[in-house]
């Protein structure tokens, strides 16, 4: 049985339990997940004895040689129209949908083709994907290798007068050269001030002696994903800025060493949380401490205030704790893990001192 045909048998047992006859499927990442199709348009249906895969012409051969385990169905427009129809045509009575993902006009197609069915926001999927398999982990690992290659070469073109745009676009560049398939979100190099910005745009600022430089990139490979981030100063650094550092990355060891199946959530989140805070940064520490990663490269489960499911064995988890200061700049790491049993394994390689780097 190939991976994607236990997938859809484990999807199938969560269908017989929830009585429900279908899923109708919209998420391109769940159509992948469940079928290894990746093309930009199609859905999917799954029922208790069937699984079909609805796109255009375009995606025909596609579908065949990405998802054998779907029977093809050709549509010409339409799409969520077609689902919710095909679905009346296989005799479903109770229609699973992903809420989530349709728009309000979707759900009314859907709803239109799909006549005379119930239709139930339903998806378990994302809470199966939280856990991955062996042959997951292992091409994550290949997507966090080609990041840690990435951050080398764009640690090694740190120096004063460079701009972060193009230290980022060499680091891209570099990871694509080495296998890559694409960067799962727009690198972040943030400079001096800017690296007060959790999520900076990466701009044409050039580097100064003095600056904290928050780097922030991912992989995607064999459509898995990686995200890691590191932080470092330029020629020389303050007293001030060496100290958030190790307030920092304190907290972030301490918080990976939390990491375990079963640990709560939010009790995670609340290690590092509690140390800043202790520190008296409480206020420049305003995300979540991490996320999942695997298909999307922000997934489930998520490490943040107020989530109280537990971690389970298989999940992998950013851990990232960062202080942001206005006008002095910030700080954040960042490593992923793989939750275990009885705790968690680092599968970050960049180097992350215990000392702020000098560069």
């Amino acid at each position: 049985m190939s991976v994607h045909a236990r997938r859809l048998a484990t999807l199938r047992e969560r269908l017989a339990q929830d009585n429900l006859d279908a899923l109708a499927v919209s998420n391109p990442s769940n159509i992948f997940y469940l079928s290894g199709f990746r093309g930009s348009a199609g859905a999917l249906l799954v029922s208790e004895s069937r699984a079909a895969l609805l796109s255009d012409f375009r995606y025909r051969l596609q579908a065949k040689e990405q998802a054998p385990d779907c029977d093809f169905i050709e549509i010409p427009r339409r799409l969520v129209y077609h689902l919710g129809d095909q679905a009346k045509a296989w005799g479903v009575r109770r229609l699973g949908y992903e809420a989530g993902h349709l728009t309000c006009d979707a759900r009314d197609q859907l709803a239109e083709g799909a006549v005379d069915i119930e239709l139930l926001p339903w998806s378990p999927v994302e809470s199966l994907r939280a856990v991955k398999s062996p042959d997951e982990v292992e091409l994550i690992r290949e997507a966090v290798r080609l990041a840690d290659e990435a951050m080398e070469r764009m640690m090694g073109l740190l120096r004063p007068g460079a701009t972060e745009r193009e230290i980022a676009l060499e680091g891209e560049f570099h990871m694509r050269r080495m296998g890559a398939e694409a960067a799962p979100f727009n690198f972040i190099v943030a400079s001096g001030p800017r690296s007060a910005l959790p999520h900076a745009e990466t701009s044409e600022r050039r580097l100064q002696p003095g600056d904290l430089v928050v780097i922030d990139i991912g992989a995607r490979a064999h459509g898995y994903c990686s995200d890691i981030t590191r932080t470092c100063a330029i020629g020389s650094a303050d007293e001030r800025a060496r100290d958030v550092y190790g307030i920092v990355y304190r907290a972030q060891r301490a918080a990976a060493a939390a990491v375990r199946a079963g640990a709560v959530c939010m009790e995670v989140d609340a290690v590092a949380r509690s140390m800043i805070a202790d520190a008296g940064y409480g206020q420049a520490f305003g995300h979540g401490l991490g996320h999942g990663v695997g298909i999307d490269v922000h997934e489930a489960p998520r490490l943040t205030k107020g989530e109280e499911a537990p971690l389970s064995a298989g999940n992998i988890v950013t851990v990232e704790p960062g202080i942001y200061l206005e006008g002095l700049g910030g700080v954040r790491l960042e490593d992923m893990v793989r939750v275990g049993e009885d705790g968690a394994e680092t599968l970050t390689a960049s180097p992350m001192p215990d000392e702020l780097p000098v560069v």
